[in-house]
């Protein structure tokens, strides 16, 4: 392993290990990733003495500040592009109302045994007479070959001892396309109901995780099938399921929305968008109906849709903030674009389109192409090629009309201003009437013409004209 440890970072690490005459190793992720070619600035290093103190030294010798946390008995460095963190060598023991353990001084080999998983423990010698020396008690480098999340004790005990480990787990098997072994998936249904003690953010942020992973469905799969997302995010596990009426059924909509989240994971890496297409038809459970003589709908599923939104990302601890109010938009407009794939396209309904969505039509379009998930390749070719024609019709009107975060020609000043009146419902008539003309294309998103509908419509309900230096 001497090869990757070219960096003069580890030299100097070696050396003040000889200086404290104590025994320092590269230890986790570092590793891990050597091994999987990934490239990492995450550093962990593991000494069999004072961590802290060793940190000291370290960055004396680098010429760089140390950032201390006594209550963890950490210290990190930050160094160019790299991040170090330093520990002594610990074993833990839990309690089981809290994740948070006690620490005692351990080995290395307690130190290995507390890790997550296998393929966690893996550590390098730092130290000169074995500098380079790959130390893997648990065979974490045959579960990187083989692609497998294990444990090194006891799976139960593990995922037992720190319920976030089940998070993490799933967020491994997504992120690296591995599998769960079988004892420790078995392990994490037995504990699932142990995921209560954990807090909700550090849950969200392993979901956050699996989200962003390749594929998406991976993990989500694996939460479903051991439990854990029924206990997480009931409103995606209920989505699952097939309810058959007189011999008629619908898709499954926990698969569809998986098939729809791996499909704008191929084309975006963008967090909400993603999140959207998880939440899409997050409202088919409460407005599913079954009409006999036409089978399944789902009437109305986006509006309401997009009002559970604001609950799920304050139940999720998720940002209620201008995240929130994209993912509420393309989770109510996502069926439009598909309504006007279906139709002929007008004008009118492209310019209202662009009206709604603003700079989010992009996205909302990436949305609506990957909700297309039917096996029929006759469908999805005419979807795909009506689609084209909407992405068309889209940019033709756009360029022509400016309609994309509409602003209008007349203001309400304007208004107030022509008939000497006050801010009040006359104003918001007049304003909706323009806006409405424009989106028709009745007349042209132009001051001029807006003027002269302004004049029109406030005489229609009884309006006078008292200044006409806007006319």
């Amino acid at each position: 392993m001497k090869q990757h440890l070219q960096h003069p970072v580890f030299q100097i690490i070696s050396n003040v290990a000889s200086s404290q005459q104590v025994a320092a190793f590269v230890i986790g992720g570092y590793v891990r990733d050597l091994f999987l070619k990934r490239p990492s600035a995450d550093i962990d290093v593991v000494v069999l003495g004072n961590g802290i103190e060793f940190a000291e030294e370290v960055a004396q010798k680098l010429k760089v500040k140390v950032s201390v946390f006594k209550n963890f008995g950490t210290a990190s460095i930050k160094y160019k592009n790299l991040d170090l963190e330093f520990v002594g060598a610990r074993k833990e023991s839990y309690r089981a109302e809290s994740r948070k353990p006690i620490v005692e001084d351990g080995t290395l080999e307690d130190d290995q045994n507390r890790r997550d998983f296998t393929i966690n423990a893996l550590a390098i010698a730092l130290n000169q007479e074995n500098f380079g020396e790959l130390v893997d008690p648990f065979e974490g480098v045959k579960d990187l070959e083989n692609k497998l999340i294990r444990t090194p004790l006891d799976p139960s005990i593990t995922f037992s001892d720190d319920p976030l480990r089940m998070m993490r787990a799933v967020r491994f098997a997504a992120q690296l396309g591995f599998a769960i072994d079988a004892a420790a998936l078995e392990a994490i249904k037995t504990n699932r109901e142990r995921i209560k003690i954990v807090s909700q953010e550090r849950i969200t942020d392993e979901l956050n995780k699996i989200i962003l992973s390749p594929k998406p469905s991976v993990g989500f799969n694996y939460l479903f099938d051991a439990g854990l997302l029924q206990l997480i995010f009931p409103q995606m596990a209920a989505l699952q399921g097939v309810e058959i009426v007189n011999g008629q059924g619908h898709k499954d909509n926990f698969y569809h929305t998986l098939q729809v989240l791996d499909n704008i994971a191929e084309n975006t890496n963008d967090l909400w968008l993603r999140w959207a297409a998880i939440l899409h038809d997050i409202a088919k459970p409460a407005t599913k109906r079954f009409e006999p003589g036409h089978g399944w709908t789902f009437h109305g599923h986006e509006d309401k849709g997009a009002r559970m939104v604001p609950k799920i990302f304050a139940q999720l601890k998720l940002p209620l903030n201008e995240k929130l109010k994209l993912v509420q938009k393309l989770v109510q407009l996502h069926m439009r674009p598909i309504v006007l794939a279906q139709e002929i396209v007008t004008d009118s309904a492209v310019r209202r389109l662009l009206f709604d969505a603003g700079n989010d039509i992009e996205g909302l379009m990436l949305l609506c192409n990957a909700d297309v998930t039917t096996k029929n390749e006759y469908k999805v070719k005419k979807y795909r090629n009506n689609f084209e024609r909407v992405k068309q019709k889209l940019k033709d009107v756009e360029e022509r009309d400016r309609i994309r975060n509409w602003q209008p020609p007349v203001s309400g000043e304007d208004i107030m201003e022509t008939f000497g009146i006050k801010a009040g419902r006359e104003v918001g008539i007049i304003k909706s009437s323009i806006r409405d003309a424009i989106l028709e294309g009745e007349i042209f998103n132009s001051r001029p013409e807006a003027l002269k509908l302004m004049i029109k419509k406030g005489e229609d309900i009884g309006l006078k004209v008292v200044a006409k230096n806007l006319i």
